[in-house]
């Protein structure tokens, strides 16, 4: 009897480095907000040629000072798509504001420009288009459609370490934020990044993320007058990454262009093992993007597959395979459904995201054993020994 594989859908890719790296935090006491996190800032800034970065306590709250920065207020609007994970809409309501949810296009994942046309109104004051996957949004594309007034800030979670016409995320829009969730590219636990070439969002984000403080911690902790408080002119939030965290983020950017050139390699071997499969449909990366696979997320074609999407997750569960759906449609959770009486269809595309896309196991410790076992296992599924 063949033994059950495990092959989880994501895992950290953590070594002996990171271990290594919480000691001098650890030793020298100093686990707040500090000097490690101003060098994984220049870090992560230097990679991504970015003028500016900000670590937080994650996307989330990255997401949620930017749109402040931003000038966000309440009687605002806001346009997000649907198909996210919810942080991308929750942002906005704790501003006050409200999300306009646009569709997207099953292609990419990403908007759809045209229900964006749509959405825009004399209220719309920021677009959060997300790079979802770690697929970066057409942002040219985008600008050339929204006012000028029309501020982006860019939803880059998964998309760490990814380009656009040369460019990597983070560098098109007024601002973008990034995320170091264990299932994301690169990983701190928990923790966020917001990157920016404006001086002034720089500074506002700066005072934003530690309460409002006009001086921080280590400022007052090493300068010459201990007698020193900060001034508090702004109301602002406790949005700040621990050293601890930033120790694990140094290491972590030491391994980001190696551990997204084995992702690619691991994504070519999907397409290429599975591109015969006429009920399912592939991840493709469009001419000029390079994508970082944050996730491998395939569409389950209804009218071909040999069984509801569902029912072939809980096969492959069953043979030791997670999958996922790719994430969530917005408008048709709870929340949002209530508030602003959105109905399922208003948005058909994200809600056939929402049903049909299954993300299959892509992270940096599979082996290539793993991968032909899930291409084995999927490929299965329609044959006349194994109908599900």
């Amino acid at each position: 009897m063949e033994k059950l594989q495990k092959i989880d859908i994501a895992k950290p890719f953590l070594s002996v480095d990171e271990w290594k790296a919480i000691k001098k935090p650890i030793q020298n006491g100093w686990v707040t907000q500090g000097k490690l996190v101003t060098d994984f800032e220049s870090s992560f800034s230097n990679f991504h040629k970015t003028p500016f970065a900000l670590a937080t306590t994650s996307c989330t709250t990255a997401l949620h000072l930017g749109l402040i920065a931003l000038g966000v207020k309440p009687g605002d609007e806001v346009i997000v798509p649907s198909f996210t994970w919810i942080s991308t809409a929750n942002v906005v309501e704790y501003c006050g504001a409200k999300p306009i949810f646009a569709d997207v296009d099953p292609s990419t994942f990403n908007l759809d420009f045209d229900d964006v046309k749509r959405k825009l109104t004399k209220k719309t004051k920021v677009i959060i288009p997300v790079h979802l996957f770690g697929l970066c949004c057409d942002i040219l594309k985008l600008k050339r459609i929204i006012p000028k007034n029309v501020k982006i800030l860019e939803d880059a979670a998964c998309a760490s370490g990814s380009k656009f016409f040369n460019n990597f995320a983070g560098n098109i829009g007024d601002a973008a934020t990034f995320s170091f969730h264990p299932r994301k590219i690169i990983t701190t636990g928990e923790g966020g990044m917001l990157s920016t070439k404006s001086k002034i969002i720089y500074d506002e984000i700066c005072k934003l993320r530690n309460m409002g403080a006009s001086i921080s911690d280590s400022q007052r902790h090493f300068g010459p007058t201990p007698y020193i408080l900060p001034e508090f002119k702004i109301l602002g939030y406790n949005y700040r990454m621990t050293d601890i965290q930033a120790a694990i983020g140094i290491s972590q950017m030491k391994k980001l262009k190696r551990i997204i050139s084995r992702r690619k390699e691991m994504a070519a071997f999907y397409s290429e093992s599975l591109s015969d499969l006429e009920w399912l449909i592939l991840p493709k990366t469009p001419k000029n993007f390079s994508h970082a696979w944050q996730a491998y997320v395939t569409i389950v074609d209804p009218k071909k597959a040999p069984a509801k999407r569902n029912t072939i997750m809980e096969t492959l569960e069953k043979k030791g395979i997670s999958t996922r759906p790719g994430t969530q449609a917005v408008h048709m959770l709870g929340y949002y459904k209530k508030k602003y009486n959105i109905k399922s269809n208003d948005l058909p595309k994200s809600k056939f995201c929402y049903q049909n896309s299954m993300a299959i196991p892509l992270h940096n410790n599979l082996s290539l054993k793993d991968l032909k076992y899930v291409v084995k296992c999927i490929k299965n599924l329609d044959s006349k020994k194994n109908k599900i």
